[in-house]
C-alpha cells in the first residue's frame, strides 16, 4: 500500500471516467515519447501503458510510491527516474510531450521548468489548481493575467479544457482543478534570449499596480522611459506587446 503525503501536496485522483478523460486528451503521433510527471499511485499511468506506440518514462520523487508503482506494474520497471521534477534533468533525446496530475504546491515551478526545456516539449496535458490552470490561460486585462499567463503564452498556444470536481479525488482538495493543454507554438515571436524576456516581464509585473515606467526603471534609462507604452501598466500588454516592448528595448542589451 501507499500513504498519502500533505508536505508532497498529494491528492489522488480515483474517478477512472475522469483519468480516461483527462488520457485522452494526449496526441499520440508515431513514435511519441511522453514524460509523466508525478504518477502516484498510477491513476493516469494504467491507461498510458497501454498505449503500446508510447515511448514513456515517468518522474515520481516519492520513494514509496516508486516502490508502490513498480510492484503494481511491473513493466515500469525501467521506466520510472526517481528524482525531484524541478532537479531533473530533460528525459529524451529529441521532441517529447509531457502529462501529468501536477502537484499543486509545485505548479508553477513546473511550468517554468517546461519553459526550459521549450524547445523539445510538443505538447502538455496538465490537471492544475484551477486558479493556476486560469492564470496561465487568461489574457491582458484579466485580474489573473500575470507572468505565467505571458511567458507561457510566448511559446505555447494554450486551451481550457474542462474542470475537475472535488470528489474526483483521494482525499477532496479544498480548491478546484483544472486540466489545459499547452501546445508548443514554434517560438511564434521569434524572441531570441527567452531568460533575457522572463527578466522584462517577472520585473514588469513585480510592481504590479505601478506603471512600466516606475516598473521597469531598473533596466532602462530614464531617456528611455518617455514612450506612452510606459503610461501602461504590466496587465495591459498583450503578449505582442511585451515581445515588441522587448524587442525595442532589451534585445540589444
Amino acid at each position: 500500500m501507499y500513504t498519502l503525503k500533505k508536505s508532497l501536496g498529494q491528492h489522488f485522483l480515483h474517478d477512472e471516467q475522469m483519468c480516461q478523460k483527462i488520457v485522452s486528451q494526449l496526441n499520440i503521433p508515431a513514435g511519441l515519447q511522453l514524460l509523466e510527471v508525478g504518477p502516484g499511485a498510477g491513476a493516469l499511468t494504467k491507461y498510458l501503458l497501454k498505449k503500446e506506440t508510447i515511448d514513456f518514462k515517468a518522474i515520481e520523487y516519492d520513494e514509496e510510491k516508486v516502490n508502490y508503482l513498480i510492484k503494481t506494474y511491473p513493466e515500469l520497471k525501467d521506466k520510472i527516474i526517481h528524482i525531484d521534477f524541478l532537479k531533473a534533468d530533460i528525459p529524451f533525446q529529441g521532441h517529447f510531450s509531457i502529462i501529468g496530475n501536477f502537484p499543486y504546491n509545485i505548479s508553477t515551478q513546473i511550468l517554468f521548468k517546461v519553459l526550459e526545456w521549450e524547445t523539445q516539449v510538443d505538447e502538455v496535458i496538465g490537471m492544475f489548481q484551477k486558479e493556476v490552470a486560469q492564470r496561465v490561460a487568461a489574457k491582458e486585462g484579466n485580474k489573473t493575467y500575470g507572468i505565467l499567463s505571458v511567458l507561457i503564452q510566448a511559446f505555447f498556444k494554450v486551451e481550457y479544457l474542462f474542470d475537475v470536481h472535488e470528489n474526483c479525488f483521494t482525499p477532496p482538495p479544498k480548491v478546484k482543478s483544472g486540466v489545459i493543454r499547452l501546445t508548443n507554438a514554434q517560438n511564434p515571436y521569434q524572441i531570441d534570449n527567452p531568460k533575457r524576456f522572463l527578466k522584462v516581464v517577472k520585473t514588469a509585473f513585480g510592481q504590479r499596480r505601478k506603471t512600466l515606467r516606475n516598473a521597469l526603471k531598473p533596466l532602462l534609462q530614464a531617456e528611455q522611459l518617455t514612450h506612452e507604452i510606459f503610461n501602461l501598466r504590466a496587465e495591459q500588454l498583450s503578449v505582442a506587446d511585451f515581445v515588441k516592448l522587448y524587442n525595442t528595448y532589451f534585445v540589444h542589451v
